[in-house]
């Protein structure tokens, strides 16, 4: 199962976002919008060269070649454009759990819908597809826009891991845990993402 699943050409598709696979050929459309300290804040690295976006590009696809994440290319089908990326992390499947996380948006892409779109698609295809258990998401601990928009999913807030991860100055940082189950998704789905079911 699991050799199988990374070598899938994973294509979600709704009326806004596309999302395809990660790949070297996206590397003119990210350096388009990834130069961008706002970002990053909270992601444990910073990219603001193009050697950084290379050494980005480079450790995501090898995290895929490794059976470590499989990573997308999110696009917004009304321009066209790139507007960022996202993966499914952490995955287990004897247990039948993932992460969905990792995830960023250019600027101008943020607060516009398109996350809930893509998270849609990606949560879809974790319970109805691959037909896990359970799906996490997690946060910085300041990240207060992130912990929000994790929540107009519908997910539930678990619990504070201390010290979960190292930020690009070396600080330890706290991240906010939450989760959707597959005993939530039904309902889940027909409250919060009513607009994406009839697509």
């Amino acid at each position: 199962m699991m050799n199988h699943f990374f070598q899938n050409d994973i294509k979600l598709e709704n009326e806004r976002v596309l999302l395809v696979p990660f790949s070297l050929e996206y590397k003119e459309s990210l350096k388009k919008i990834v130069f961008d300290e706002a970002i990053w804040r909270y992601m444990g690295l910073s990219i603001r060269t193009e050697d950084e976006l290379d050494e980005y590009i480079n450790s995501t696809l090898q995290e895929k070649i490794e059976g470590k994440a499989y990573p997308f290319i999110m696009i917004d089908k009304e321009s066209e454009s790139v507007i960022g990326s996202t993966r499914f992390g952490n995955i287990n499947f004897h247990n039948k759990r993932l992460e969905i996380g990792w995830t960023w948006y250019g600027t101008k892409f943020q607060g516009t819908g398109l996350n809930k779109a893509c998270k849609y698609e990606l949560l879809n295809y974790v319970f109805e597809q691959m037909q896990f258990n359970r799906v996490q998401f997690s946060a910085d601990i300041d990240n207060y826009r992130s912990q929000k928009a994790i929540l107009k999913l519908g997910a539930k807030q678990e619990g504070i891991f201390r010290s979960n991860y190292i930020d690009q100055f070396g600080n330890k940082r706290d991240d906010v845990y939450f989760s959707i189950i597959t005993d939530e998704w039904l309902d889940t789905k027909k409250k919060f993402f009513s607009e994406f079911q009839f697509v």
